[in-house]
């Protein structure tokens, strides 16, 4: 009888830890929020998408509505190409931009649409036309070091 609950327990105990790692493989993996709704495809164009990585959210006022289906690179602009799957219940104007932000200091980065006017909605193939590139912090701590290299040559002089 007590190897039976023993069993039991060591059986239960394997079972934890299996479902343990099945949460940090879909967190890793950035599935733990697949979503099975009807979306509609949308493409933007970026000149530094930084650290943006296939799956990641797309927001809109902290909300999440779609996902980042495909990266690639445009050899003719030099651009990256962004396609975005959004679900179908969120409709946005066609003068929407869209820009890539950083969840946090130094956290995973994600697409932020902010709504426009327009009274037409995009639609499935349109091109969000207005975007702002990532904000990658190693050039903003180059610029601070360089303004105040420059600062300490205008005062020597």
């Amino acid at each position: 009888m007590q190897k039976k609950s023993l069993d039991a327990l060591v059986g239960l105990f394997v079972l934890l830890g299996a479902a343990a790692l099945l949460f940090l493989a879909l967190k890793a993996g950035n599935l733990s929020s697949l979503s099975f709704e009807k979306t509609y495809e949308v493409t933007t164009r970026f000149d530094n998408i930084g650290g943006l990585k296939a799956k990641a959210a797309v927001k809109s006022a902290g909300v999440v509505v779609g996902r980042v289906s495909a990266i690639k690179f445009d050899d003719k602009s030099f651009q990256a190409t962004v396609v975005l799957q959004l679900e179908e219940r969120y409709r946005f104007p066609k003068d929407s931009s869209a820009k890539i932000l950083t969840a946090g200091l130094l956290g995973e980065q994600y697409i932020g649409i902010e709504p426009g006017g327009d009274v037409n909605n995009l639609v499935a193939g349109d091109k969000i036309k207005l975007t702002q590139p990532a904000i990658v912090l190693e050039n903003l701590i180059s610029q601070f070091l360089f303004s105040k290299a420059a600062e300490g040559k205008d005062e020597k002089k």
